[in-house]
């Protein structure tokens, strides 16, 4: 009489079948660490750049219409030789802008470490 297998149990494997199922996890253990992050990432990069994208055509529009306000509101005033006047306040308030996004931007990165 022989004894029967206890539950659980599956019958012994080939030296072949064992190195197939090695190299089929192998496979699928550097696609899950390698692949599926990479392709994460690229949305993350994609979506950054979209945003960068959008926020610096917005950035310039909203310069270029304080540009144009401070021209249209003082047109008898800034003219001839003042006229770099109006430039100067646009190029002043665009400088102070980028200065602040760029300490939000450094202040949350050293918040993060």
């Amino acid at each position: 009489m022989t004894d029967p297998q206890p539950a659980g149990r599956t019958r012994d494997k080939g030296a072949g079948q064992v190195i197939e199922e090695l190299w089929a996890l192998l496979k699928t253990y550097a696609r899950q660490e390698t692949v599926d992050p990479v392709r994460n990432l690229g949305r993350f990069v994609g979506y950054g750049v979209g945003g960068m994208l959008l926020v610096g055509l917005g950035g310039t529009v909203l310069v270029l219409a304080l540009l144009r306000a401070i021209q249209a509101e003082t047109d008898p005033h800034w003219t001839g030789n003042w006229s770099w006047i109006p430039y100067a306040i646009t190029l002043v308030v665009a400088s102070v802008a980028a200065y602040l996004a760029y300490r939000a931007i450094s202040r949350k990165g050293k918040a993060t470490r």
